[in-house]
């Protein structure tokens, strides 16, 4: 149905054209003296009626190629727009309206010259070279101009006064702190920003947010629980804490992998990274990138025993020795109680005997007092 009236209006105007086609043959006379044709009001009303109907004609027998045609553009302008990025269509626009604007001020150089149409061609031709060189240029120095802003930003921050410095009220005067997938699963950000050590702002690369999307929507339960999980804990972020959280639509389409893509945010951003990633804390590490890892604060504020110390603890389960039992701190952290197999099942005193620290945590061997 709404092609069937998309196909009477392109008639329509079809129509309009041939009557416009008609009222400019006859107020140029010049166009029918070759011809020599008398301009009676019968001839008049002829032709209108002729090019009216020819026109509508045309036009409603164009359409359906018309229509594909345009379909057929809006495909090839939807792929190309496909893996283009808000922020580069920004960057781009940014860059056509310089470019016009330095084209719209040599045009006036070009009016003095003594052949219009001279003038004519060059000012065209400025308009279209200078906005496709700012459209393009933008885009491919997008981090150099990036770095700039930021440089510029660092030293107004530098040379401000020390009582704005220490102001904590300043936003954006805290370092950046980029969250990578595997923490915002862990779950256990939203209880350290929850406690105010945390400062913001949190930034949430959009790279971050696809990985995590995916996840959510694997085939996989365990997978998919997880990815929903991230999800929702970003979702409390959000709207239960006060702290400052930016998406930043910032990728690398160079680069695949997600952990290479937040170490070069990182020193894009001169960010640090929040993480529970062993292998991303070293590679950072390396490439100069400041890491936080979730893990080893964690391991830095369990409780502190020393060997001959007592502690009350509940045994659970049998250890992997003959006559082992196993206990666990209210923070994970795993006791190994010898000869404490008979005891499991209750609450009994042991004396601290050695400590071992692993790169997973702290692990804690006793005996019991009795």
């Amino acid at each position: 149905m709404i092609q069937k009236i998309l196909r009477v209006s392109f008639a329509i105007i079809g129509m309009l054209v041939g009557m416009a086609l008609a009222s400019v043959i006859f107020s140029n006379t010049w166009i029918l003296e070759p011809f020599n044709l008398s301009l009676s009001t019968e001839f008049e009303v002829f032709v209108y009626v002729a090019l009216i109907i020819v026109f509508g004609l045309i036009f409603f027998i164009l359409f359906p190629l018309m229509l594909k045609g345009v379909k057929k553009l809006a495909k090839i302008a939807e792929a190309s727009m496909e893996n283009v990025r808000l922020i580069d269509i920004g960057f781009g626009l940014g860059g056509l309206i310089i470019g016009l604007v330095i084209a719209m001020l040599i045009s006036f150089a070009f009016v003095q010259i003594p052949f219009p149409w001279v003038g004519t061609i060059l000012t065209i031709v400025s308009y279209i070279v200078l906005g496709y060189l700012g459209f393009i240029l933008a885009i491919k120095k997008r981090e150099e101009i990036l770095l700039a802003f930021q440089s510029v930003k660092r030293e107004k921050e530098a040379n401000a006064p020390v009582s704005q410095k220490r102001s904590p009220k300043r936003k954006g005067a805290a370092i950046p702190k980029l969250l990578d997938t595997s923490v915002i699963i862990d779950g256990r950000i939203f209880d350290i920003c929850k406690t105010g050590f945390i400062e913001g702002p949190l930034v949430i690369p959009v790279f971050v947010l696809n990985e995590l999307q995916l996840i959510s929507d694997s085939s996989d339960e365990l997978k998919r629980n997880r990815g929903r999980r991230g999800l929702d804990i970003l979702n409390k972020i959000q709207t239960d804490l006060e702290i400052e959280v930016q998406i930043t639509e910032e990728d690398f389409e160079d680069t695949h992998e997600v952990d290479s893509k937040l170490v070069k945010l990182g020193k894009l951003t001169k960010g640090k990274i929040l993480t529970n990633d062993y292998n991303l804390n070293k590679v950072a590490t390396v490439q100069g990138v400041d890491v936080l890892n979730i893990n080893e604060l964690a391991n830095a504020v369990k409780p502190i025993v020393l060997p001959g110390e007592e502690m009350k603890v509940l045994l659970v389960k049998g250890g992997k020795e003959n006559g082992q039992a196993i206990a666990y701190l209210d923070d994970g952290t795993m006791i190994v109680v010898e000869n404490g197999k008979k005891y499991i099942g209750n609450s009994t005193i042991v004396l601290v005997t050695s400590i071992l620290q692993t790169a997973a945590g702290r692990m804690i061997f006793a005996k019991p007092k009795k």
